[in-house]
């Protein structure tokens, strides 16, 4: 059974940085396009990256382009997003995602001082 198991969420201060992963299970991680999407509360989820199987294209929302890095260790099977210069409207559930295939449960990232 397909199944990504999100880690590395928590409480930053603004400013700061946080590194989520991903790891995958139950299917062939190295051929599947990968995605990370967040929710805030009261918002609309977001596409914040996303990432080829091949980990050799990337792209990014408007609003973290030049903070976060997306990228993949398709030998861990395992997805990172690197956030750094964290601000306030970085707080969100952070969900991996397989598309088509399943996502993650997701994991909460809160930027407060």
């Amino acid at each position: 059974q397909a199944q990504l198991v999100e880690s590395g969420g928590g409480l930053v201060q603004p400013g700061g940085s946080l590194r989520l992963s991903c790891v995958a299970y139950g299917f062939t991680f190295s051929s599947h396009a990968m995605n990370w999407y967040r929710q805030a509360p009261g918002k609309e989820r977001e596409l914040v990256a996303a990432i080829t199987s091949a980990g050799d294209n990337t792209i990014y929302a408007d609003s973290v382009r030049g903070r976060f890095t997306i990228s993949r260790d398709n030998g861990k099977n395992t997805l990172y997003l690197q956030m750094n210069s964290l601000n306030a409207e970085g707080t969100a559930v952070y969900y991996c995602d397989t598309p088509r295939l399943t996502r993650g449960q997701g994991i909460q990232v809160t930027v407060s001082s």
